[in-house]
């Protein structure tokens, strides 16, 4: 082994736990993620050529990347990021980037970040694998090809900023979508149940009716009695009865066996049900647990590897915990044999990982309790639990059932009490769990009296509402997404306000409707189930090395395509050809194709006009109150601002009075990044957390919720606040607006002086005498000379001049300012010094000189053919259309942007202006 060897891992965190557990011989470098992508503003995907990516180094990694060629001169190099498709392909480009062969040894994985297993990974390193890239690259190729065309589709079609669709999220969006519109269009239905309270030898339990003659009271979705005059006649006749009795009892054991160790998806959704976590935070602090904690015996991951389809574990793991289960908790609770799980969904897992697991189940939760935050702690109890419970024994339940006969009518009694806890005793029970419910010591066939009879009025219930943790569970089910995407597709529903969170639920708002309302009528393949489940199989399958990347890609690519082409087109109002989404510094606006040629352009966003609301403004009781929309939504604003600045908030109140003021209400508001928080629509009162009704013990004022039991007060004054540092927070905004002056100043710079420079040296205003030897030269109209003559550049002058030439007043002084106005432009033209000629233009360059640089523009394919096929002549494209089968307009758009981006390329090589 050479002297040094640079190990490129990913995240710096990572490097520093590894770099300490390696030691002397090794330099560890992070790549901090992607080094290489496609282009931000280009397809850079060559269809014609099956796909091919055109990579570029992202501009703010090239320091990095830089620094990584520094590091391995002269070095044995070792690429060990992340241990998925992924990481493969970030490792695939580092080795490119380096100049290294990806068929030699270089690759190393470490499933998990411990010593032991660091240091026998890099005595084994391994080729690149290229099906793990191939797999990689086809999803990246697919999501550019979908996002890159059909985002700004969106974007135009709503006038929006900041749309976009994917083959994911716009799968799960039409979930959450579906399952709103199954809530609103849900009918409740009534239905009744009725209970006994009987006594059987001085034994007193309860019991439902259970069926009437040979029908059930309830069977699935049918229920027998349906409203409150059937419940009475029933409970009259079921009174009626002369006698009851036990009919029979029936006992056994019911076992509840543990649940298989932490996977990605099971693991967000535990953190969801029990800590109200989203995916995206169990995610961040997952790769916390993973990359290594500071500990007494040195660094060391906690857990193994957070993405993951697996529920395997190590013989290694296995003999640890087994070990363990016996000395902590008895030999009851160890299982004769291991328990071993296997995946669900065993055709589209990705089985090459572990399950999540801890690295040492000796390391248990209250040891490492000093050493950790909060989030880690809780989220580390939460996986050591499970991992150590799914090897334990089964909970044994004893189930009683009693039945209760009496004339028609059976009633039933279930009785449920744990025997023996097993794996309950480390991971305890599910929310929802049934509670324990103890019956009496009862005898078959002893007699029953019937005591009391309550009816009770139910209406079924629509389908819940997704959260982070069932929308999860739905899309690993429907195989839509892979671990590595569940909690990045929710945060981009999120960030797009596509969805809205209430509480855990999350809920479609009006643009994530009206999204996928379009998408479902113009795009169906791309928001379709069984489609977007059979690409990621077919994604595995290239994993798997069983099918090459550009056939699947192309399956995909055309159905889309011809959907594509579909998509009315919105015309320019100048010239006629298509307008496309254009981005400038400004942002996103809409553009004409035939730029330069044609300029014309349009705001992205319509800006809409005030809608009264039909109420007078409280403050100056003069304007109308009107609903303005704003950078954040809407808000009410009085209608003769700026005269009068009234505003106040248009937003979801609380009901809850202000504890600072008392004149307003809590409203809850959504900030820029889709955040909710909490203000009054009346004073500067703020909350970031929920405001509740609860009042502080201490102050008074309103509490607020922290976490899931936690409450604290919202009284900076009160020492329960549980809000922010107010002071540090303005202190910071301050701070920013300070620093943000300081750049506009210096970005102004020389500009401003120059402005300012410019604006000293001009003189007195044009007189009469300056004015009139230009008259001639400007060529003005005869009725605007006649009126500049009569009035002598006089304004005052023109009633005078109107009588005398008969025409109407606001006509003459028309005239006359329009008579003014080029006037005094031609007199300021000529007081400006002479300018240089500029140079001849040279001769508009030949496609002789033009198609080298056809490859330097990085074309799209079609542009490009267009090109070659026209040499560069306009003439040629109605030929070249009918050739390639395309529309003319569509030709000789992609004609124009074709020649536009090449002559650029050509300019940019000259030094000079481009010809015509």
């Amino acid at each position: 082994m050479p002297e040094q060897t640079l190990v490129v891992v990913e995240s710096p965190a990572k490097a520093k736990s590894i770099a300490k557990m390696l030691g002397a011989g090794f330099e560890v470098k992070a790549s901090k993620g992607h080094v290489a992508d496609l282009p931000e503003r280009d397809l850079g995907v060559d269809v014609a050529h099956d796909f091919t990516p055109a990579y570029e180094v992202k501009k703010d990694k090239k320091p990095i990347v830089d620094e990584l060629k520094r590091a391995a001169r002269g070095k044995r190099v070792l690429i060990a990021t992340d241990p998925d498709r992924e990481g493969e392909a970030i490792g695939w480009h580092v080795a490119r980037l380096l100049g290294l062969n990806p068929g030699d040894p270089l690759r190393v994985e470490f499933h998990e970040i411990t010593p032991r297993v660091v240091r026998e990974a890099v005595r084994k390193p391994r080729p690149i694998d290229q099906s793990l890239v191939d797999a990689q690259q086809a999803r990246r190729v697919l999501d550019r090809l979908v996002g890159y065309q059909l985002s700004p589709v969106l974007s135009m079609e709503f006038r929006r900023r900041a749309l976009s669709a994917g083959r994911v999220q716009s799968v799960a969006l039409r979930l959450i979508v579906e399952r709103e519109q199954a809530i609103e269009a849900f009918v409740p239905q009534e239905y009744w149940t009725l209970e006994g309270q009987f006594e059987s030898e001085a034994a007193r339990f309860k019991a439902m009716l259970y069926s009437i003659g040979k029908e059930r009271v309830q069977q699935g979705e049918k229920f027998l009695i349906t409203h409150a005059d059937q419940a009475q006649e029933i409970a009259r006749r079921i009174r009626g009865v002369p006698a009851y009795r036990i009919a029979s009892i029936e006992r056994r054991e019911r076992k509840r066996n543990p649940a298989a160790p932490f996977t990605t998806s099971t693991l967000q959704q535990a953190a969801s049900s029990r800590m109200g976590w989203t995916a995206s935070r169990t995610m961040r602090v997952a790769q916390r647990l993973y990359e290594g904690v500071d500990l007494p015996e040195g660094t060391v991951g906690l857990i193994t590897y957070m993405r993951t389809d697996s529920v395997r574990v190590s013989q290694e793991a296995l003999d640890e915990v087994r070990k363990l289960i016996p000395d902590r908790f008895g030999n009851g609770y160890l299982p004769e044999k291991p328990n071993f799980y296997s995946t669900k969904k065993a055709a589209n897992a990705q089985d090459a990982h572990e399950a999540i697991r801890p690295t040492s189940t000796l390391r248990a939760p209250e040891g490492l309790r000093k050493h950790l935050e909060d989030d880690e702690y809780k989220l580390y109890t939460l996986i050591w639990q499970r991992f150590v419970a799914s090897q334990m024994t089964p909970a044994l339940f004893d189930q009683t059932t009693v039945t209760v006969e009496g004339g028609e009518f059976t009633f039933r009694a279930v009785g449920s009490v744990l025997k023996f806890d097993g794996f309950l005793k480390v991971y305890g029970r599910e929310e929802g769990d049934d509670a324990e419910n103890l019956l009496p010591p009862l005898r078959e066939n002893a007699p029953a009296t019937l005591l009391d009879l309550q009816s009770e009025q139910h209406f079924t219930e629509p389908p819940p509402r997704y959260s982070d943790a069932s929308l999860i569970k739905v899309m690993e089910e429907m195989g839509i997404g892979r671990p590595s995407t569940y909690a990045p597709t929710i945060d981009t529903l999120e960030r797009r306000q596509y969805l809205e969170r209430h509480n855990k639920s999350l809920r479609p708002t009006p643009l994530g409707r009206e999204v996928i309302a379009y998408l479902t009528k113009t795009f169906p393949d791309v928001v379709a189930y069984e489609f977007t489940a059979q690409m990621e199989a077919r994604l595995d399958e290239i994993e798997e090395g069983k099918a090459q990347w550009p056939k699947v890609v192309r399956e995909f690519y055309d159905p889309f395509l011809k959907d594509y082409a579909k998509v009315p087109q919105k015309l320019c109002p100048v010239c006629g050809r298509p307008l496309e989404l254009k981005v400038s510094r400004f942002g996103q606006f809409l553009g004409c194709t035939g730029y330069p040629e044609c300029k014309y352009t349009e705001r992205l966003e319509v800006k809409k006009a005030p809608e009264p609301i039909g109420e007078e403004c409280p403050q100056c009781h003069q304007g109308q109150l009107v609903r303005r929309y704003g950078r954040y939504g809407s808000f009410i604003s009085c209608s003769r601002y700026p005269e009068c600045n009234y505003t106040r908030d248009e937003s979801p109140s609380t009901g809850i009075e202000c504890p600072k003021c008392h004149a307003g209400e809590i409203v809850q508001r959504i900030s820029k990044r889709g955040k909710p928080y909490y203000r009054c629509n009346h004073c500067d009162f703020l909350s970031f957390d929920k405001v509740l009704e609860s009042k502080c013990p201490l102050c008074g004022w309103n509490e607020i919720q922290k976490g899931k039991d936690k409450t604290a007060c919202s009284n900076p004054a009160c020492e329960r606040y549980g809000g922010p540092d107010l002071q540090a927070l303005n202190e910071r905004r301050a701070e920013r607006t300070s620093k943000a002056k300081d750049r506009g100043s210096k970005a102004r710079g020389k500009s401003a002086a120059a402005k300012k420079a410019a604006k000293e040296p001009a003189g007195p205003p044009a007189t009469w005498a300056d004015l009139e030897p230009l008259i001639a030269t400007v060529g003005l109209p005869a009725d605007q000379a006649e009126m500049a003559r009569r009035t002598q550049g006089a304004q005052s002058a023109v009633p005078a001049a109107a009588k005398a030439l008969g025409l109407d007043e606001a006509a003459a002084l028309k005239l006359f300012r329009q008579a003014l106005f080029k006037l005094r432009m031609e007199y300021g033209r000529s007081r400006k010094p002479t300018r240089a000629k500029p140079k001849a233009a040279k001769a508009a360059a030949t496609w002789k000189d033009l198609e080298p640089f056809l490859s330097k523009a990085k074309l799209p394919p079609q542009e490009a053919e267009v090109a070659r096929r026209t040499q560069g002549q306009q003439k040629a494209v109605p030929q070249v259309a009918k050739e390639l089968g395309l529309p003319e307009d569509q030709t000789l758009t992609l004609f124009r942007k074709a020649m536009f981006k090449i002559r650029m390329e050509y300019g940019k090589a000259k030094k000079e202006p481009v010809g015509a």
